[in-house]
């Protein structure tokens, strides 16, 4: 029982953490000026509680951002069209660059505070490779389907994905940088539908208009 309500106790800690980290990033005007000295007093923690938990800044930052962007990444996984797994490739492309850039227009302190974290670059990053894996394979199969080969039969499906829908998926990705959404939304003041317009006409244009 006791053991029970230790890990009820530090479950509320955890959850107390990163709503008070959530909300501090939020506020801010400039990510990088948020420390885990205000994180730490804002939840009513010690600071060496936070990194016990999280190991550093980097760690508890990826924390918070794992946790808003669960209910994304299960729609993707397991939802339905035209986010999820049975949506045809032409159509879940844009859809999921769509979501991503409404996730990190939603989140634009918080998905900026995640790649200034560290080298400041997100390609390393474990969600990073996650979408460009999804986009990869995607563009993957449409590229067989255009060459008649969506049975995987092609040479170059079997070693591996081609190195354009390789490309293609980190160059899609890009314009979905949270620090270029910072830059069109925040200096520039374009509004969101006006963002998401454009980024529709650029995915658009690399996939090839029907």
């Amino acid at each position: 029982m006791a053991e029970r309500k230790a890990r009820a106790d530090a479950l509320r800690n955890r959850e107390t953490v990163l709503a008070a980290a959530d909300e501090l990033f939020a506020r801010s005007e400039s990510p990088r000026s948020v420390s885990m000295d205000e994180i730490a007093a804002a939840a009513g923690v010690g600071k060496g509680t936070l990194f016990r938990r999280f190991g550093d800044r980097t760690g508890l930052i990826r924390a918070v951002f794992d946790a808003r962007i669960e209910p994304l990444r299960h729609a993707v996984e397991a939802g339905p069209a035209p986010l999820g797994p049975s949506a045809p490739p032409r159509e879940r492309v844009p859809a999921l660059l769509d979501a991503v850039l409404c996730f990190k227009l939603d989140n634009r302190h918080l998905s900026l505070a995640l790649e200034e974290a560290g080298s400041g670059s997100p390609y390393q990053a474990a969600h990073y490779a996650w979408w460009h894996g999804i986009l990869r394979d995607l563009l993957e199969r449409m590229h067989d389907a255009a060459d008649g080969t969506a049975d995987g039969s092609a040479a170059g499906t079997a070693a591996g994905p081609a190195p354009e829908s390789d490309f293609a998926a980190h160059a899609l990705l890009a314009a979905t940088r949270a620090d270029l959404v910072e830059h069109l939304a925040g200096q520039e003041g374009m509004d969101h539908e006006r963002i998401r317009a454009q980024l529709a006409a650029f995915v658009g244009t690399v996939l090839g208009q029907e």
